[in-house]
């Protein structure tokens, strides 16, 4: 005890003590307690933003998720892993579906014998009236026939169409598998290659034995003796052979023509655009009927010459007529419809949506593993929070404690007057 009160007496010689304790104080006030209250705000701060980043990646799996499922129904699919079969089994429902287009199409007779009424009265004798949308005219009357019979203008004997290009999972599995096994080998059996080849017999083409016997020549151009010579002047009918006619007709349908015409890559374009164009025609005759222009494209003047269907129009019937496009062109360009046919004829098609299917799988996955890296973060950095908060606790308190014994010590030293240490101490 004795050299410790030795030790307490030479640390209280000159107040060496009370210098260290208010640099003391100082270091806590000024960078300790700041230092760590930074920290804790740093943290929290970075609690909001891995929050927000969670909400985010919780929205794109929610956005990636509706569209993967929002693609799926429009393909008519449960799963992207037997999607390629149930493609191929809903890509057989386009008959059905392009039938459908048929029967709505057949309601608009009114209307492209309204258009073709109005395109005959404005261009007159210079009006063919074949030119005016051709395609939904054959379709009103022929319905969704082959292309063979829309460009011969005769049906065909048998259609041959080409078969659907679509590998199956089980194939695309299977070539997976396949894909590093080397099949460039070729297996020849157990040959020996010392073996010398038998061919047979040798022949010597150059002895007399060798010639070849060609025959009489005069004998194979005269006709035998004591038969009558061949008459060539029989009728086809009466040897009971039939000729085709020229051209097309009993021909086969292959290839492209063998699609039906809304089937058809080519034609169906055409169908489409035809079906725009009475679209806009319509909507232009809809706009003269509802505005107050006087001076529009076919005043009351100019309509005593026209026919009875342009001047017995009305805007109730230009509506309806216009609707009537609008519903066959809603289903001919549904997105289920349109998925269907690019699957149909272009097989690079299956596989792009395949292919996008697994993508928004795999976003959604990494969504979710970006989702629970964030919670570990958040976790460890509130876990750091809950360290830091009772250190900082514990540095105020002494902090605190060593101002309450600075201001003793030195209102002792002042025959105990009140002192008060101010500055940052106190906001502490």
């Amino acid at each position: 005890m004795k050299d410790w009160q030795e030790v307490l007496q030479r640390y209280e010689k000159d107040n060496v003590y009370l210098a260290e304790a208010a640099q003391m104080l100082m270091r806590n006030v000024n960078y300790e307690v700041p230092s760590i209250k930074k920290q804790i705000q740093k943290l929290e701060q970075s609690l909001i933003d891995l929050e927000k980043k969670e909400m985010e990646y919780k929205k794109s799996e929610n956005t990636a998720h509706a569209e993967y499922n929002v693609l799926c129904k429009q393909l008519g699919i449960s799963s992207h892993n037997t999607a390629r079969k149930e493609l191929m089994e809903k890509v057989k429902e386009l008959p059905a579906i392009y039938q459908s287009v048929v029967e709505k199409t057949r309601s608009l007779d009114k209307v492209v014998e309204f258009y073709s009424a109005f395109v005959e009265f404005t261009l007159g004798r210079r009006y063919d009236g074949n030119s005016c949308v051709s395609m939904i005219k054959y379709v009103i009357e022929k319905g969704n026939a082959t292309t063979y019979e829309y460009t011969y203008g005769e049906a065909p004997l048998s259609v041959v169409e080409p078969p659907l290009n679509i590998k199956a999972d089980e194939e695309e599995n299977n070539a997976t598998i396949n894909s590093n096994v080397d099949t460039n080998t070729i297996d020849f059996g157990d040959l020996d290659l010392n073996e010398e080849i038998d061919f047979g017999e040798e022949v010597d083409l150059s002895t007399a034995e060798g010639d070849i016997d060609w025959g009489d020549e005069s004998a194979a151009v005269q006709p035998p003796v004591g038969e009558e010579e061949i008459d060539c002047d029989i009728s086809l009918e009466e040897s009971g052979i039939v000729v085709e006619a020229v051209g097309h007709e009993g021909g086969i349908a292959a290839g492209r023509d063998a699609y039906t015409i809304l089937d058809n890559p080519a034609t169906r374009v055409e169908f489409i655009n035809q079906l725009f164009e009475l679209e806009a025609f319509m909507k232009l005759r809809l706009y003269e009927f509802k505005g107050d222009d006087k001076k529009n494209l076919l005043s009351f003047s100019q309509m005593q010459d026209a026919s009875s269907i342009l001047q017995l129009s009305t805007t109730e019937s230009t509506q309806n007529m216009l609707d009537n496009i609008q519903i066959v062109l809603s289903e001919i360009l549904h997105n289920n419809v349109h998925h269907l046919h690019n699957i149909k004829h272009y097989p690079r098609y299956a596989d792009i949506v395949i292919a996008g299917l697994k993508q928004k799988l795999k976003l959604i996955d990494r969504m979710v593993a970006q989702q629970e890296s964030v919670r570990r973060k958040q976790k460890d950095a509130q876990d750091e929070i809950d360290k830091l908060r009772p250190l900082l606790r514990l540095v105020v308190q002494r902090t605190r404690e060593l101002q309450t014994e600075i201001e003793r010590d030195i209102s002792k030293r002042y025959k105990n007057r009140t002192v008060h240490l101010t500055g940052g101490v106190n906001t502490l």
